[in-house]
């Protein structure tokens, strides 16, 4: 433990040399040429020439005569108790840190010249490719460093030993001294922290202030906007912000892309629902929409859920219940927003019809194209509008009519007259408010088999709504399910897990994915064809997160 002492210290000595004869010399010689103000780089580096004095010339040689002679001369107690009395020195040290890292920053982005020669600085081998910040964190936490050491000491130490008194009175002071170091070596730790992710961000994005606290970070998987591919991601999520990066190929360490920064404030977070990739969730910002997905297990999206729902709700200027709340439709902004914050874009394959016109969407004659301010899929037609975006600086850009109308104030003579809705013209909606919703495999008579998005709606609860896809606002057909005989055996020609609901002549042919899913169906079918109101089945009880 006494080497180890000493190993440390001659690295802790190197590294204020660093900050004393490199760093520091170095800038108050251009300061010299007026290039910037002497007080400045003083500010800057306090007491660090005192400090470094000492150790260099004091404790250190100190240290080396004594392990030079330690068979006999066995103790390091009474050369640590010449530290005490210099203690005031880190004191005042500690007080001036954040504001040495305030002026660092400011003088890094105001001063070419102040930041050059920092950057030629840290190029250099001695500095082992790590910032100033972050050897100027050293003399923060050199204090505490020796009190671990001698308590480690002192459990070794026979109580009869000759070096156990100075070494109990060495400790006790330099306790103390570390105790009033605590909540500053707290700061500078996750200042540490800080200053890692910046260089791992590639030194450009501007989180490095004391204000910032890191949640949590780690991968997840983005699905794409326009289809349900899904890339790796990293998240970076802060007390006041989200950051959304993508990793970087890097020889040295983790590097990272940020491609958006979503405040906190105004943040919203929903669990969505996805067939192909299970536990994905929703965070909606006033600059992006995305739609994300836990990795490995349905405990990671909770834990990531509760994380992101923790920075909400501990954001000044935000509560809980605004983070976190049932939405009538997961796309649908609040007019007062729209424009405001970017759109959730629904995917492209959850839909199979223009969502304002209703038209079936087709390769050639009419394709899908998404409105920058609500997100929905629309065809050529209904995107032939543009209109000014607040989320992205005032561009104009594509817009569906309706988008159009409120962001313009125009309204066209189709809209005063008002166009009354089908009977299919009605939204599949939010599984949040359905009985039942989900895929099945459908057959009409002898038509062939095709994949269907059903709904039973809490406002219709004895109607089976069958829809192209999850999003599509205009039903493919309707079934009124009271009075329906329902059959439970498959067929010989049906697949393994499937039933019927037949009528006179009217046989529709269902089936799932799983035994399970076909019985929770049953069990809500067998209460509407009787008449009886059956109860939401498989709505995700997100109060309980």
């Amino acid at each position: 433990i006494a080497n180890e002492l000493l190993q440390t210290e001659k690295a802790y000595v190197a590294r204020l040399n660093l900050l004393d004869k490199v760093f520091y010399a170095k800038l108050i010689e251009e300061a010299r040429k007026d290039t910037f103000t002497m007080d400045v780089v003083k500010n800057i580096f306090s007491n660090i020439s005192s400090i470094h004095t000492f150790h260099s010339q004091f404790l250190l040689p100190d240290l080396e005569k004594r392990m030079g002679e330690w068979t006999s001369t066995p103790r390091i107690g009474d050369i640590l108790q010449k530290l005490t009395p210099f203690l005031k020195m880190y004191a005042e040290y500690v007080r001036n840190f954040d504001h040495a890292m305030d002026l660092l920053k400011q003088w890094t982005d105001r001063s070419p010249p102040f930041k050059a020669i920092i950057l030629e600085i840290q190029s250099q081998e001695a500095c082992g490719s790590l910032s100033l910040q972050h050897h100027m964190l050293e003399p923060v936490q050199r204090v505490p460093r020796y009190e671990m050491l001698l308590k480690d000491y002192l459990k070794k130490l026979p109580q009869d030993h000759i070096d156990r008194r100075d070494a109990e009175k060495s400790l006790e002071i330099i306790a103390m001294a570390a105790t009033h170091s605590n909540t500053a070596i707290r700061k500078t730790e996750n200042l540490k922290k800080l200053l890692e992710i910046y260089e791992m961000l590639g030194e450009e994005e501007d989180i490095v202030n004391p204000s910032n606290e890191l949640i949590k970070e780690g991968h997840i998987l983005k699905l794409a906007a326009r289809n349900t591919s899904a890339m790796d991601r990293y998240l970076f999520l802060f007390n006041n912000m989200l950051l959304y990066c993508v990793p970087k190929f890097s020889l040295v360490g983790q590097k990272f892309t940020v491609r958006t920064r979503i405040g906190i404030e105004g943040m919203k977070v929903m669990e969505t629902y996805n067939e192909d990739y299970p536990h994905t969730f929703q965070v909606s910002g006033k600059e992006r929409t995305l739609e994300l997905q836990a990795r490995y297990r349905p405990e990671h999206l909770l834990e990531v859920l509760a994380f992101i729902m923790h920075a909400v709700y501990h954001s000044k200027n935000e509560t809980f219940k605004s983070a976190f709340k049932d939405v009538e439709e997961v796309t649908d902004l609040k007019i007062s927003e729209l424009g405001k914050r970017a759109p959730r874009w629904i995917r492209d394959n959850e839909v199979t019809m223009c969502m304002k016109c209703k038209e079936s969407f087709n390769a050639i004659t009419r394709r899908r194209h998404h409105c920058r301010a609500c997100g929905y899929v629309v065809c050529w037609k209904c995107s032939d509008y543009k209109a000014t975006l607040e989320y992205e600086g005032n561009k104009m850009n594509k817009v569906c009519k309706d988008c159009f109308c409120i962001l313009t104030g125009h309204i066209d003579s189709e809209e005063r007259e008002g166009k009354k809705k089908g009977i299919l013209e009605v939204s599949s909606g939010s599984c949040d408010l359905s009985i039942m919703c989900g895929f099945l495999q459908y057959c009409e008579k002898n038509k062939p088999w095709q994949k269907v998005w059903c709904v039973i709606p809490q406002k219709e609860a004895l109607v089976l709504y069958l829809y192209g896809a999850p999003q599509d606002v205009k039903a493919q057909s309707t079934i009124p399910l009271l009075g329906y005989l329902v059959e439970d055996s498959p067929r010989p020609t049906d697949p393994p897990v499937s039933f019927r609901l037949s009528q006179s002549k009217s046989v529709h042919s269902f089936a799932a994915e799983s035994e399970e899913l076909k019985q929770r169906w049953l069990k809500v079918i067998h209460m509407a064809v009787t008449g009886e109101v059956p109860k939401p089945d498989g709505v995700c009880d997100l109060s309980a997160l």
